[in-house]
């Protein structure tokens, strides 16, 4: 497997893509592009990358803080996350620099692109399908669903997929219901699978925090990965 950074830059901050793919594979492939949760692109997004490589796809576990920029904790986390949150214009800004920057890596095939997010990178994700980017499809794994107040979405050109935990406290059921209302007047190709007994961060094995409703599910971890592999099988 060939692992590599490309780094690049948005509004003065410099920021960093972990790039995976196979060798072996001849010619150009997929590509996948994987925001990072509330810490930052980490160890766990890198890895997913190199999933995605390891299923015939480039994996871009791309960056929207700064490079080598990790939070050391929920409140460090919350301080990164929040000025992208309140501000989604210059989020979505962000990502599509990230975008430009590894669309002509050579073993890409540009005109065959997914995405997806984990929590905060779910948000992300989905920001990208709102803002009619020409995605083939993106994936949001116990994402945040709320739409930005006050922004113009465009025509939602990707399929989209989300993997929730029935019982995540941070996406109660009545914005799941907003979010497949939005989903259907926005005239998108959605699906929402949902997971009984589950709550947020359940692909996260470091997930083990009750109080906050983080807890790691090792069945809705299998059973969303196999849901996300054939989606992208399916639109890819």
């Amino acid at each position: 497997m060939k692992i590599e950074k490309v780094e690049y830059t948005h509004e003065g901050t410099t920021l960093e893509a972990h790039v995976a793919y196979d060798e072996s594979i001849k010619g150009k492939r997929p590509g996948i592009l994987i925001f990072h949760a509330w810490r930052g692109r980490d160890a766990f997004v890198c890895e997913k990358a190199e999933l995605m490589a390891q299923l015939g796809y480039v994996g871009f576990a791309l960056d929207v803080y700064g490079k080598g920029v990790l939070g050391s904790g929920p409140e460090e986390n919350a301080k990164l996350m929040e000025p992208l949150v309140s501000n989604r214009n210059f989020l979505r800004e962000r990502m599509q620099v990230g975008i430009q920057a590894i669309q002509n890596h050579p073993v890409l095939d540009s005109n065959r692109i997914g995405a997806m997010g984990f929590c905060f990178g779910g948000l992300c994700a989905l920001d990208l399908a709102r803002a009619g980017v020409p995605l083939k499809g993106v994936v949001s794994f116990h994402g945040q669903l709320t739409g930005a107040e006050g922004i113009k979405n465009a025509p939602i050109q990707a399929k989209v997929l989300v993997l929730h935990g029935h019982d995540d406290p941070m996406v109660p059921p009545e914005q799941v219901l907003d979010f497949e209302k939005e989903m259907t007047e926005a005239e998108a190709d959605w699906q929402v699978h949902a997971y009984g007994k589950t709550v947020h961060a359940f692909t996260n094995p470091e997930a083990n925090d009750p109080e906050r409703g983080t807890v790691y599910s090792p069945s809705a971890e299998k059973r969303s990965m196999q849901a996300m592999q054939n989606f992208f099988e399916e639109v890819l």
